[in-house]
């Protein structure tokens, strides 16, 4: 059975980008009966807030998008979901891989000194041997100049990324002792038996690091997922949505009145699908025939 996530992020309030993405999964899902889980993404505390917690719901709730498993509200998330929950876990896989495998350092540098580096490049930190214990160093995955990871794509065919030139040599443990986004998601996805996986084309070096770090020991279920990696959606007239340029914010189109109705056929038009549609069930319908390739030619244009 075809098993996906909705995974947002609750450091702000969900826009259409994330409702087009969504909707996305939502069709693929269902279209082929599988599993759908809301997986909320909120190992980063500084930046989370009650609000964007519950707007996540609100937001889901709105779109009538329904999923299978996952948190009914925010208090069950807060209880049962929340990755903070998760910590042992995250913690015991960043232990596997400093156990089985040498690609492992510890880091110390800031990430100003990072931002000086050319694009593959690793830090000095790669060479330097420090204990992985040191005091405020993060934990990276050491990835070779040139490293190619290739893997089918349902939207882009056949992908080679570099992930030396997408991702660097990235970190699994953050320098405040946080287990990083790419060790998370890894884990998290091989923990709930994720095995296809919808996200942006923005997120195409994530893919390829996590591909890359889960051949190595100890997390190699993950390579058998499917991805389909869809283009930054447009407002439907070619129009990339941004918050800078002025991509809503669902809280506000809901406040302003907007029905989701809209929504759908402003998705509709983006992607190229003909059809009025005015419910989550009519999208579902039009989107049966849809081929997804279509949004492989949005990605090359």
């Amino acid at each position: 059975m075809l098993r996906s996530r909705l995974a947002p992020t609750p450091s702000g309030y969900l826009h259409l980008g994330n409702a087009f993405s969504f909707l996305l999964t939502w069709l693929i899902v269902r279209r082929a009966n599988g599993n759908l889980l809301l997986r909320i993404d909120d190992l980063d505390a500084e930046r989370k807030r009650p609000e964007y917690v519950q707007d996540i719901f609100d937001s889901l709730e709105w779109l009538q998008l329904t999923y299978d498993e996952g948190p009914r509200n925010a208090a069950d998330f807060e209880s049962n979901w929340s990755q903070q929950l998760r910590l042992e876990s995250y913690n015991r896989a960043i232990q596997l891989y400093q156990e089985f495998t040498s690609s492992v350092f510890a880091c110390s540098c800031s990430r100003a000194q990072l931002q000086t580096l050319p694009p593959g490049a690793s830090c000095a930190c790669a060479q330097k041997q420090l204990p992985h214990d040191t005091p405020g160093a993060a934990l990276r995955f050491f990835v070779p100049g040139n490293t190619i990871v290739t893997f089918d794509d349902l939207i882009l065919g056949e992908t080679s990324v570099n992930v030396s030139q997408a991702a660097g040599s990235f970190a699994i443990r953050r320098r405040d002792g946080i287990p990083a986004y790419q060790l998370a998601s890894v884990t998290d996805d091989i923990y709930y038996s994720i095995n296809f996986i919808v996200r942006g084309q923005d997120l195409l070096g994530s893919t390829a690091a996590q591909l890359f770090m889960a051949s190595a020991p100890g997390q190699n279920e993950f390579s058998i997922a499917q991805f389909a990696h869809h283009p930054l959606l447009g407002d439907g007239d070619g129009k990339k949505l941004s918050k800078s340029e002025g991509a809503l914010a669902l809280r506000t189109m809901r406040q302003d009145g907007i029905a989701p109705s809209e929504i759908y056929r402003r998705f509709a038009k983006a992607i190229g699908m003909a059809g009025n549609v005015r419910t989550p069930e009519e999208l579902l319908d039009a989107f049966g025939s849809y081929d997804l390739k279509m949004l492989g030619d949005k990605f090359r244009q």
